[in-house]
């Protein structure tokens, strides 16, 4: 399946922001584009996802599958992330058993949004 990894730039994970400094978000997309990535993946930059308090977030979704949003990350979690995009991306339903995502993916879901019917 194609699936869509969407990184927000702009979160500043409620760090100030430094003169000619990327921002933790701008960091994290950084490290994820700087990592091998999975197959079946596109990782897209976007201004904002609305989940500000949140520190760094980033969203999944495939067409017909269900999508979600993750909070609370660095771009230490690069690897994390990568690899429960990697699960989400080899499903046919964006359901990936809860045991078999990384430990940051069931701890720091923020929300789970249905397929959208066609």
């Amino acid at each position: 399946m194609n699936a869509t990894l969407f990184v927000c730039t702009t979160c500043r994970a409620g760090q100030p922001v430094v003169d000619g400094q990327p921002v933790a978000g701008a960091r994290l997309y950084t490290a994820l584009l700087e990592s091998p990535r999975p197959p079946g993946l596109t990782i897209a930059p976007v201004e904002c996802l609305s989940a500000c308090s949140n520190g760094c977030v980033v969203a999944l979704s495939a067409p017909a599958c269900w999508s979600y949003v993750y909070g609370r990350l660095s771009q230490d979690d690069a690897n994390d992330i990568l690899a429960g995009a990697a699960a989400y991306a080899a499903t046919s339903d964006g359901l990936v058993p809860w045991r078999e995502r990384p430990l940051i993916f069931r701890k720091q879901s923020l929300a789970r949004l249905p397929p959208q019917e066609r």
